[in-house]
């Protein structure tokens, strides 16, 4: 058997469990280089090509989520379950790890219960302020719960907890742009005020609709937008654009990849309440406004958010009354200087710095105490 440290990272779903858990691994290789790290993800799911991509091995469980709607759906969910726990010890067995880390997301359900069963140590990183069913029937086997919010002993051991935020993309601190080329690489005027509205890595449909129900009021407001769709939503995006004559105030994209350039160009942000995205604001010191989404496990980003605005840090839309008020509101608060300068300097406030690195070590340091008592 090899020196090496070998580790199973689980989870994803959506970029808010998969870019903190391909930070975390870059800081596992950054801290030990020698790292095997191997990752754990459902089938057909974002992170199938998105962990690849960062340059990392994925095996793909046939895991789904309950169907909270329709529970008659939810025999073969079951069946999926059964079956994805039986795979994920096929996965421990051949593999070996000396930890296995959960992300959230569907896939990290069976790993973590199969590797905390075979008696592998097991790590928990909760995202948000109100912790997910999967990380709360997960909990009494952890060796360790890394959170990003105060008050998290309600739901979990107090010993175990590690309060070290949620991990960003690597880079995105790195900023190499100037604020007049940012907005010009998305074809905008320097001179003007630009808003960024994004909803999340797969869209959100009440934003999409906010913006489309509100051409004219941007062709008139003398401000400009950055317009992530996400790619379910493009095509009607892209037409109630061109139906509007195209207007040069308004980028219309599916996908951002360079997030550092629409950052640098936005002087307030819309978005979701995921607890990543989160995360950055925080980091970043942007003004935000949060539209959480109503469609997500115990109303999670309602809290994530409130944890925000009772701290002043972010200005709060109820998804409902969205169509009516967010443009309003957006083009308001972008061209009031006094009250941005307030929220990103109290946002700024609730900032992790590294988070990712004090992740990583804890998980080297259960690799190393398990290697240590189990291999000879």
């Amino acid at each position: 058997m090899n020196d090496n440290l070998r580790i199973i990272i689980s989870g994803g779903g959506t970029g808010g469990h998969i870019f903190p858990a391909i930070s975390i691994a870059n800081a596992i290789k950054e801290l030990r280089p020698d790292t095997e790290i191997l990752f754990v993800g459902a089938e057909g799911r974002m992170e199938m090509q998105r962990v690849p991509a960062a340059g990392y091995k994925i095996i793909g469980l046939p895991v789904a989520g309950f169907d909270r709607k329709n529970l008659l759906k939810n025999f073969s969910v079951i069946v999926r379950l059964i079956k994805s726990q039986a795979i994920a010890r096929k996965i421990i067995k051949d593999f070996k790890p000396h930890v296995a880390v959960g992300v959230g997301g569907y896939a990290s359900g069976p790993t973590l219960k199969m590797a905390g069963a075979m008696g592998i140590p097991t790590l928990i990183q909760e995202q948000n302020s109100y912790a997910g069913v999967t990380n709360k029937l997960l909990a009494s086997k952890a060796s360790k719960i890394c959170v990003a919010y105060p008050g998290m002993e309600k739901f979990f051991e107090k010993d175990k907890i590690i309060m070290t935020g949620n991990p960003v993309r690597q880079g995105l601190l790195e900023n190499n742009i100037s604020k007049e080329d940012a907005i010009k690489s998305f074809g905008l005027n320097p001179d003007k005020k630009t808003i960024l509205i994004v909803g999340g890595s797969l869209g959100a449909r009440t934003l999409n609709n906010c913006v489309m129900h509100s051409i004219d009021k941007i062709k008139s407001s003398d401000v400009q937008f950055i317009w992530q769709t996400g790619k379910f939503y493009i095509k009607e995006a892209k037409a109630c654009s061109e139906a509007a004559g195209n207007p040069e105030m308004l980028h219309t994209t599916d996908f951002i990849s360079n997030m550092n350039a629409a950052y640098t160009a936005a002087d307030l942000v819309v978005s979701r309440a995921g607890a990543g995205s989160i995360s950055e604001f925080c980091l970043l010191g942007k003004p935000v406004i949060l539209v959480p989404s109503p469609n997500v496990a115990e109303d999670h980003q309602t809290k994530n958010a409130m944890a925000l605005v009772d701290k002043e840090a972010a200005v709060y839309i109820k998804d409902s009354e969205a169509e009516e008020k967010l443009i309003d509101s957006a083009i308001k608060l972008v061209n009031d200087e006094p009250k941005l300068k307030t929220l990103s300097g109290n946002i700024k406030k609730l900032a992790f710095n590294n988070s990712a690195n004090v992740i990583a070590e804890e998980v080297c340091k259960l690799a190393d105490k398990y290697k240590k008592e189990n291999e000879h």
